[in-house]
């Protein structure tokens, strides 16, 4: 195997492998978080500071993608990742020292900033190694491997909790195995040159016509359409780590480790589905994946707000993650096909920043609902907000512009 073939195993585990640090920023410490309530009690607001400290990473990932995004361009996206895996480590596992409420905020300040720069050079390596259905696979194995690290993570998490509310914050500490891998496996990609030839002036040679190339535009007005809709995606699916392990505990004193699996069987229901997405996407195209992924995550949510059970609720979040498992996958690979190679990194940092921009703003349009209709109807109200998106999409199909070639390479 030649040296840095993206088609080799250690880049690609590589890649795959880091992309499950990703969901960690929040999702682990979940099950802990009634434990931190309690904990905190005598800290003014603590129902609020609590949920912020599974929110704060994606308030900075908000922050810090864009930066992250002109770094990658500018720097190099090895570089970038590396650095930020090891900011990961050290801002993820600082819960487990701190002493106060506020501390322990601002270390998942710093964790934010790092899943910025993890999240952002990992999947513009994928975008700038792959292109055409060897990209499509990636982003779905990307995606389902997202979903793979959160189950596992979010159980880990769980029985952590059970023990004590600082035990999930262990979990953050096996960022430090991946630097060796990123070190020696992946390799920054040579960037192809995309712009009008030299001029004769400079070359001394009269420049051929079909060498001269038009400058790339950064595509802004496709971008946005994509932004928008991580934004609503991402806040419907936010209401399941913010909100559900109350609903549990209020309607049956569900334990840590009953939280974490319920969590867990959104992720692990997306990556049945992420395995799948080029298989999918390739047949009824990013736009039909839309509207197929927003239906399914619909349905699942009107079931968990219509269940009176433990078992019913987890099998509405596992509908709903047969949905997320597509959409994640399909975000990424439709920015990265329609985004000319030297603006991907900052696209790829825009979709990062809407994504979390969702998760941070998921709570203060949730919690007004929970306080006003109760659990079941504010997941009944997300599952037809989705819904509703199906149908805009469905009826806007024939005027939304598919990726049909892979620009800027």
């Amino acid at each position: 195997m030649k040296a840095h073939d993206p088609e080799s195993r250690p880049v690609k585990w590589t890649l795959l492998s880091v992309a499950t640090l990703i969901v960690m920023s929040g999702a682990t410490i979940t099950p802990a978080l009634p434990a931190m309530v309690a904990h905190f009690s005598d800290v003014p607001n603590v129902e609020i500071l609590v949920r912020l400290v599974v929110t704060m990473p994606a308030l900075f990932i908000v922050i810090g993608a864009p930066v992250a995004g002109y770094i990658a361009d500018r720097w190099g996206r090895k570089r970038l990742l590396a650095y930020s895996t090891i900011l990961f480590g050290i801002g993820g596992s600082s819960g487990l020292a701190m002493d106060s409420l506020y501390s322990v905020l601002a270390g998942r300040a710093v964790l934010g900033l790092a899943v910025a720069g993890v999240i952002t050079a990992s999947t513009t390596l994928i975008a700038d190694y792959y292109t055409g259905p060897s990209r499509a696979r990636l982003m779905g194995l990307q995606a389902a491997f997202i979903s793979l690290g959160a189950f596992v993570f979010i159980l880990a998490g769980g029985a952590l909790a059970d023990i004590s509310w600082r035990g999930p914050f262990f979990v953050y500490l096996t960022a430090f195995l991946f630097v060796p891998l990123i070190a020696v496996a992946l390799y920054e990609p040579i960037r192809t040159p995309v712009g009008p030839a030299p001029s004769p002036e400079i070359t001394g040679n009269p420049a051929p016509p079909s060498l001269t190339l038009p400058p790339p535009r950064f595509p802004l007005r496709a971008l946005s359409l994509i932004f928008g809709l991580s934004l609503v995606n991402q806040m419907v699916f936010y209401l399941v780590p913010v909100q559900i392990p109350f609903y549990l505990r209020e309607l049956n004193e569900s334990t840590g480790a009953q939280i974490g699996l319920a969590i867990a069987a959104i992720t692990i229901f997306g990556a049945l589905t992420s395995f799948q997405y080029r298989r999918i996407s390739g047949r009824i195209g990013v736009v039909g994946t839309v509207i197929l992924a927003n239906i399914v995550m619909g349905i699942g949510y009107i079931a968990v707000g219509l269940a009176s059970t433990y078992g019913l609720v987890v099998l509405g979040l596992a509908i709903a993650g047969l949905g997320l498992g597509l959409q994640m996958a399909n975000m990424n690979t439709w920015a990265a096909a329609i985004t000319p190679q030297r603006f991907r990194g900052r696209a790829l940092g825009g979709v990062a920043t809407f994504m979390f921009m969702g998760h941070f703003l998921s709570p203060a349009a949730s919690q007004p609902l929970v306080l006003a209709y109760g659990y079941p109807m504010a997941f009944g109200m997300a599952g037809g907000l989705l819904l509703f998106v199906a149908i805009v999409f469905l009826i806007a199909r024939p005027w939304i512009t598919a990726p049909g070639s892979e620009r800027g390479r």
